[in-house]
């Protein structure tokens, strides 16, 4: 390969990302990668939990001194420097798993929610509680306005409906996680009707819980965001009959009150092995997608043509640094985009940056699209 021209590359990346990065004038593949600060302890030899309360003075030295290295060696500073994060600053507010008697904790560095509704009548009995819930009242604070004033007055920022609720758990993992995978499977088999009104009064929840959202951020139904993403990575479970029964409804009716149109965001996470739910998935027209390292561009293609696909590195390769199979992979996306005949793939890791990930890593995956992933005049 040629050797990396940094100055070029990011002046291509930013033509790259135009219109979802379909833009016809791009020149090459669009990268996707900016590390996160998951990767401060291998590439500045510190020892921090990423995911704890660590004091907002220690991690912003981190994160110059990372953006610092990145500066040199891929040209960019990537990471966030300022802690804490605008949406750290305002109230918590409830999330969906807790309308479903849920609670979110931290272990080993990852977050999992856990719910208690493990057989049928238990369902039947939390899914009564949860219709009765009023959201605004459940989920906020009761001081939540004269929080938000005080915030505003004292740094003139005000909460945004994407702080809050915008990006959530899907329903297959959200049902995963409140009933266990065992139950929530045998449901779909023993008790469908039931499964099926799981699902309606789990989207019922996401509309209340996020129309409250917008209400308590100052906006109404004229002039709310548009832009609705799930994150739901355990869909690979369900047959394509089990999910367009389960999770697709959820995904439509939702999308039909936040994306309703053309070149609204739509988008789905779930860095599984999920792709023979693709052709479902494509009645959604989603615009954007991260599926797991086994669905590719060419089989993602064929069911979604306007989605922006982010992937499909393995995040195993790229936290290993393993550098002839990230050049192999990358090389192998850049050329399923290039004979489709469409742009919009967004390189990416199919899945998270993971600790490990190098920036040495990232500058090889960068040389590799300016080589190999350069789109035809």
């Amino acid at each position: 390969m040629k050797d990396l021209d940094i100055e070029q590359f990011w002046k291509d990346d930013e033509v790259a990302h135009r219109e979802n990065c379909f833009a016809k004038e791009a020149p090459q593949v669009a990268l996707g990668i900016r590390m996160s600060h998951e990767c401060f302890n291998d590439e500045l030899g510190v020892n921090i939990n990423p995911w704890a309360p660590n004091p907002p003075d220690i991690m912003r030295e981190y994160a110059k001194r990372y953006n610092d290295k990145a500066e040199e060696i891929v040209g960019k500073r990537l990471v966030n420097e300022e802690y804490p994060s605008r949406n750290e600053i305002f109230p918590k507010v409830k999330r969906i798993g807790e309308f479903f008697g849920g609670r979110y904790f931290y272990k080993d560095g990852a977050e999992y929610l856990e719910g208690y509704a493990k057989t049928p009548e238990e369902l039947e009995k939390l899914l009564d509680d949860v219709e009765k819930i009023d959201a605004r009242d459940f989920a906020f604070p009761f001081d939540w306005d004269q929080k938000i004033k005080t915030i505003y007055e004292e740094t003139g920022l005000k909460p945004e409906p994407r702080f809050f609720g915008r990006h959530i758990r899907g329903p297959c993992t959200l049902a995963t996680s409140i009933m266990g995978v065992n139950e929530f499977i045998y449901l779909w088999y023993d008790e469908p009707e039931l499964a099926r009104r799981f699902s309606a009064v789990m989207g019922d929840t996401i509309i209340k819980l996020n129309k409250a959202i917008d209400a308590a951020c100052g906006y109404d139904e004229q002039n709310k965001p548009h832009g609705f993403s799930f994150a739901d990575d355990n869909c690979c479970l369900t047959t394509p009959e089990f999910y367009e029964a389960f999770g697709y409804p959820v995904l439509k009716r939702v999308f039909e009150c936040w994306s309703p149109d053309e070149n609204d965001p739509r988008y789905q996470h779930s860095d599984s092995d999920m792709g023979h739910l693709l052709p479902v998935l494509g009645r959604l027209n989603l615009t954007g997608v991260n599926f797991g390292p086994n669905v590719l561009v060419d089989e993602i293609r064929k069911h979604l043509p306007r989605a922006r696909i982010d992937g499909c590195i393995a995040p195993y390769v790229f936290m290993r640094n393993q550098s002839e199979e990230l050049v192999s992979q990358v090389k192998r996306d850049c050329r399923m985009a290039i004979e489709s005949g469409k742009k919009g793939l967004n390189l990416f890791t199919a899945g998270s940056i993971n600790p490990g990930s190098s920036l040495a890593s990232m500058r090889l995956v960068m040389q590799t699209i300016q080589n190999f992933g350069r789109y035809p005049l």
